[in-house]
């Protein structure tokens, strides 16, 4: 790999194996999640993001989330997740609960349909993640492959700026 001071023309920044490396994982990435939220939309009707809400839901394991810790696993304004919100309550795949420890505060918690939906959507969804992300890879690759994936994820989110 390169250093950024090796780089002084248009063309070498192209070509820049790392400039190259990110901009393969976002085109993979952006090819894959429309891949696997076409699949998500044909089946369960719901949108990648939506079953990526329903998920961060079920690792709250019922005790509900606010719209802020919402917003910050997703990265997205507290306003995108209000609205997105909106129509997964009005699909009957989320209920908005008071805080207890909040009296202005929200909760939003799955109900039994969000529930069913998250198993039923991650199922195919796993089989599709590996037919696309993993088959493609030496079996021996595999699973050294998703442990890197997520100790970059995981720095990432660390590099992240808090969401008011």
């Amino acid at each position: 790999m390169t250093g950024d001071a090796r780089i002084t023309t248009a063309e070498q920044a192209a070509n820049d194996p790392l400039v190259l490396a990110f901009g393969r994982l976002q085109g993979a990435a952006n090819r894959l999640e429309y891949i696997l939220g076409r699949e998500l939309e044909k089946e369960f009707g719901i949108s990648h993001v939506v079953f990526e809400v329903l998920l961060i839901l079920s690792r709250a394991q019922g005790a509900g989330l606010s719209m802020g810790a919402i917003a910050q696993e997703r990265v997205l304004t507290t306003g995108g997740v209000t609205r997105l919100v909106d129509r997964m309550v009005a699909a009957g795949l989320v209920s908005r609960e008071e805080n207890p420890e909040d009296r202005r505060g929200r909760l939003v918690r799955l109900t039994p349909l969000g529930e069913e939906t998250a198993v039923r959507a991650a199922r195919l969804h796993a089989r599709n993640v590996q037919r696309y992300l993993l088959d493609p890879l030496p079996e021996e690759h595999r699973e050294r492959f998703a442990r890197d994936l997520r100790t970059v994820s995981v720095t990432a989110s660390e590099a992240l700026p808090r969401l008011h």
